[in-house]
């Protein structure tokens, strides 16, 4: 069959269907602007642990930053791609992993955690939106696999603004020189020799630690802010927190001379900071609110179990990337049912 020649004819469109990963994002707002008001919201914790720690927090969280960003350019330019460093998300796992490392740790040692967080916790899996675990928390992990006695030496005092620690500078594959005290976290000593930090010195962040233990009231305001510009769901965070001060509660009512009090339990080690920007990846976490809270839950658990009878005295960490492994299957335990049938079967 002929098509007569007066008939309209359509014309090809030059619109093509774009089918993307996730972060899938409805509030018209782009992933760039999201990435920059997370480093807004990360900016006070920074500068307050400048406050405490001085210039070699400044150094790390700048090496953090500078080795992820790198990492992810190079990545594109030996790939051929468009650079993907304009979004942010580069920013913002440096500045997570800075937070997470000590502020007495080799530099040479934060650059390789940066190359670790970006090239093997994101990159690898694809990118953004491909990564099952916070890019963050992989630097770190590979950091406390590789460097065990450099992640875990704390300074024994607060560093002045414009010095540095001895080990700073040290030159790669060098063994680090140390203050001759070296300083434990609160956790630490709570877990080893039972000595507890007051609330108001946890809260304020005037005690020793990793870079971003240093004050639970600006990690707070600083996932107020993004809650009230809805770019963050209050889901997580307040199961995390939750289950930690039921649990910890409990525990110490039973023995309080044992387990600590659920303030403390609250407010030491990194726990805001992972419930508050690192548990809450749009990536790694459950797409529902009930799975938010299965989550968050199970995380918080998580990290009392391994506080309490594992043999480290932190365990946000592994209870994160442990949420982060089971996130996709929480989501199908509680997908929601289409309207007028049963529920789906499992993926």
């Amino acid at each position: 069959m002929t098509t007569p020649s007066n008939a309209p004819r359509h014309k090809a469109s030059n619109k093509t269907l774009q089918i993307r990963h996730a972060p899938h994002l409805a509030s018209g707002m782009s992933v760039d602007q999201i990435m920059r008001n997370v480093v807004v919201a990360l900016l006070p914790v920074s500068a307050f642990a400048v406050y405490v720690f001085g210039l070699a927090a400044a150094l790390v969280l700048g090496t953090a930053v500078a080795s992820c960003v790198a990492t992810e350019q190079m990545w594109c330019r030996a790939r051929g791609q468009h650079s993907t460093v304009g979004d942010w998300s580069a920013v913002v796992t440096g500045l997570l992993l800075g937070l997470t490392l000590p502020p007495s740790l080799p530099l040479w040692m934060v650059a390789v955690g940066g190359v670790g967080a970006v090239g093997i916790g994101k990159l690898l899996f694809g990118g953004l939106g491909g990564n099952p675990f916070n890019p963050a928390l992989v630097g770190r992990a590979l950091l406390q696999a590789a460097f065990p006695v450099a992640m875990t030496t704390w300074p024994s005092k607060r560093g002045a603004l414009g010095t540095l620690f001895p080990s700073t500078l040290t030159p790669p594959f060098c063994k680090p020189a140390y203050d001759t005290v070296s300083g434990a976290t609160p956790l630490a000593d709570w877990k080893f020799s039972q000595i507890s930090v007051s609330t108001s010195d946890l809260f304020i962040g005037t005690t020793t630690g990793s870079t971003g233990e240093t004050s639970s009231l600006l990690i707070l305001l600083g996932g107020v802010f993004l809650i009230a510009r809805g770019m963050m769901s209050w889901h997580i965070p307040v199961a995390i927190l939750l289950a930690v001060a039921v649990m910890s509660s409990g525990l110490h009512a039973w023995d309080p001379a044992r387990f600590a009090s659920p303030q403390f339990m609250l407010l030491s080690g990194g726990l805001m900071l992972g419930a508050v920007f690192m548990a809450t990846d749009p990536v790694g976490s459950p797409m529902t609110h009930l799975g938010c809270v299965i989550y968050g839950v199970l995380i918080g658990a998580l990290v009392v179990v391994i506080r309490v009878w594992g043999g480290l005295p932190e365990g946000v960490m592994y209870a994160i990337l442990i949420g982060n492994a089971v996130s996709p299957h929480i989501d199908n335990w509680v997908q929601p049912r289409a309207y007028g049938t049963g529920r789906l079967p499992h993926v």
